[in-house]
């Protein structure tokens, strides 16, 4: 499949980069929200202490800077020029696929619930890496 052919309902690549950041962005949130549901979660939360994580001020900033990267994207992959754009989505796609894939392997058991919206965000960040890899100009 040609990344640069219009695909119906589909429209041009930065339409479709920032289709798949806001599809990722809304899994992020959502395994968050569900995670405040699973009990066993929500006491640790409580405790200010996930999983051998320490809830600090620092640590929240951090996890936001984090989140705020596919966030930025739905917006940037819709406005900046090609070779920028093209770069940014390579960049934070494949940080995003590391740190996703990373945090499968952090604390001692992990949610089925997680694993599965974990895959699913992997999947579409690979594939925004994909896409952006293939792009090329056709004078943007």
């Amino acid at each position: 499949m040609d990344p640069n052919q219009e695909t119906a309902g589909m429209g041009d690549v930065r339409a479709r980069l920032s289709t798949l950041w806001l599809f990722a962005v809304l899994n992020y949130l959502y395994c968050d929200i569900v995670g405040l549901m699973d009990p066993e979660l929500l006491r640790q939360y409580l405790t200010g202490n996930v999983g051998g994580l320490h809830l600090t001020q620092g640590f929240l900033l951090g996890a936001s800077i984090l989140v705020e990267i596919p966030i930025a994207m739905v917006l940037l992959s819709r406005v900046m020029k090609h070779r920028a754009n093209r770069w940014a989505n390579i960049i934070a796609g494949a940080t995003m696929t590391v740190v996703q894939s990373s945090s499968l392997f952090v604390g001692s058991s992990l949610a089925i619930y997680y694993i599965f919206f974990s895959i699913l965000e992997v999947a579409c960040t690979s594939l925004v890496v994909w896409y952006a890899l293939r792009w090329r100009s056709s004078v943007t």
